[in-house]
C-alpha cells in the first residue's frame, strides 16, 4: 500500500493510453473515474512532499502552477477539438474556477478549520493584493467583454484581446515576483502552527522524485477528465441544462487535488497554506490561461467569448464583496466559512437553473 503513490498515477496514465483504442462501455467509464480519483489522491500527496521540501509560499505555487498549465491546454484542446461552438468554454472555465476557488475552496477550508481550531490566523499583508489582482484580472478579462462595443456578443477585438493577455500574464508574473522574492515574508504562517514544521524535510532526490510523479499525476487527472468530457457533454445534454455546466463540471475536476490539498492544511492549523493556494490558484487560472487562449485564437482563429451574462456578473461582484470581508480581519472562523458555502451553493444552482 505504501507505494500506491507511485502505482495511481502510472496506472492512470496506461489506463488513458488504452482507454483510446477501446470502445466506450460503462464498465471503462467506471475504472476511469476509480483511476481519476487514484490520481487526484496522488496529485495531493506528491504536492505535500514537494511543498515540504521547498517550504511556503513556493511549494503552493508549484501545485497552482503546474494545474493551471495543464488546465490551460485541456481548454485549448477542447476549443480546438470543438470549434465555434466551444467560443465560451474558455470563459466558462475561468469563471467556474474563479467561483470554485473564491467560495468553494475557501468556504470549505474556513469552515472545516473553524470546525476543528475554532479561530484560524492569516497575514492580511498578502491576502489583500492577491485579491486585488485577483479582481482587476477577472474585471479586465470577464467583465469589460460584456461592455465593450468594437466586438459584438461579449466578444474583444483582436487589439483588445492582446492587451487583456499581455496584462494577465504580466500581473501574474508581478505577483509571483511578489510572492517569492520581494515580499516573501507575506505569505508565511503568522506563528509556528504548522504541525509538520518539526518533521525533516524529504531529500532531494525524493522531493525531485515526488515532482516528477506530480506532473504525471496532474497529467493523467486531466487527461482522464477529458476522456471523462464526452460522457459529461452527454449527460448535460441529457438533462437539458445549459451548455457552461460542462465549463464547470471540468473546473470542478481539474482543481479536486487543490481542493483536497487546501483543506487538508486548514485541517493541520495551517490556513496560510490554504489562503496561498486558493488565491494563488486563481490568479494563476486566469493569468496563465487567458493570455494561452487569446494566442490561440489570434494565431488560429478561433473564435473567443469573455464577456460574461448578467446573472455571472452579479455573483462574481458578491463573490468578490464577500471575500473582501472575509480577508480584511485576517481571522477566520466558521461563520465565514458558511457565508462562502451559501455562495457557491448559489452559484451551482443558478448554473444548473439560469
Amino acid at each position: 500500500m505504501r507505494h500506491w503513490p507511485i502505482v495511481a498515477p502510472l496506472f492512470g496514465v496506461v489506463l488513458l493510453g488504452a482507454a483510446a483504442f477501446l470502445p466506450p462501455h460503462p464498465v471503462l467509464l467506471i475504472v476511469l473515474c476509480a483511476a481519476l480519483v487514484g490520481a487526484v489522491l496522488a496529485a495531493v500527496h506528491h504536492a505535500e512532499v514537494v511543498a515540504h521540501r521547498l517550504g511556503e509560499p513556493l511549494g503552493t505555487l508549484v501545485l497552482a502552477l503546474a494545474v493551471t498549465v495543464i488546465e490551460a491546454g485541456l481548454i485549448l484542446a477542447l476549443m480546438l477539438s470543438g470549434g465555434p461552438a466551444s467560443a465560451a468554454l474558455a470563459r466558462d472555465t475561468v469563471y467556474a474556477a474563479v467561483m470554485i476557488i473564491c467560495n468553494g475552496v475557501v468556504g470549505l477550508c474556513v469552515l472545516v478549520g473553524g470546525l476543528r481550531h475554532r479561530e484560524q490566523a492569516f497575514r492580511v499583508e498578502g491576502a489583500s493584493p492577491a485579491l486585488e489582482a485577483l479582481v482587476a484580472l477577472a474585471t479586465l478579462t470577464l467583465v469589460l467583454p460584456s461592455f465593450t462595443t468594437s466586438a459584438p456578443g461579449g466578444a474583444y477585438a483582436p487589439s483588445q484581446l492582446v492587451f487583456a493577455g499581455v496584462c494577465s500574464l504580466a500581473l501574474w508574473g508581478v505577483f509571483v515576483f511578489a510572492q517569492t522574492v520581494r515580499h516573501r515574508d507575506y505569505f508565511l504562517p503568522p506563528s509556528a502552527v504548522d504541525g509538520d514544521a518539526h518533521l525533516p524535510p524529504p531529500s532531494v532526490g525524493a522531493a525531485a522524485a515526488s515532482g516528477g510523479l506530480l506532473v504525471v499525476s496532474l497529467v493523467a487527472v486531466v487527461g482522464l477528465a477529458k476522456a471523462l468530457s464526452p460522457t459529461i457533454e452527454a449527460v448535460v445534454q441529457a438533462a437539458g441544462v445549459p451548455d457552461s455546466v460542462v465549463g464547470v463540471a471540468i473546473a470542478l475536476l481539474v482543481l479536486l487535488p487543490e481542493t483536497l490539498a487546501a483543506v487538508r492544511a486548514a485541517a493541520a492549523n495551517r490556513l496560510q497554506t490554504s489562503m496561498n493556494l486558493a488565491l494563488g490558484s486563481a490568479l494563476a487560472s486566469i493569468g496563465l490561461t487567458i493570455p494561452a487562449v487569446a494566442s490561440a485564437s489570434l494565431l488560429l482563429g478561433i473564435p473567443v467569448v469573455l464577456g460574461l451574462d448578467q446573472k455571472d456578473l452579479v455573483l462574481l461582484a458578491l463573490t468578490f464583496v464577500v471575500a473582501a470581508i472575509t480577508f480584511a480581519p485576517g481571522r477566520t472562523s466558521i461563520m465565514q466559512g458558511a457565508v462562502h458555502l451559501v455562495v457557491f451553493a448559489a452559484f451551482l444552482f443558478l448554473s444548473l437553473v439560469p
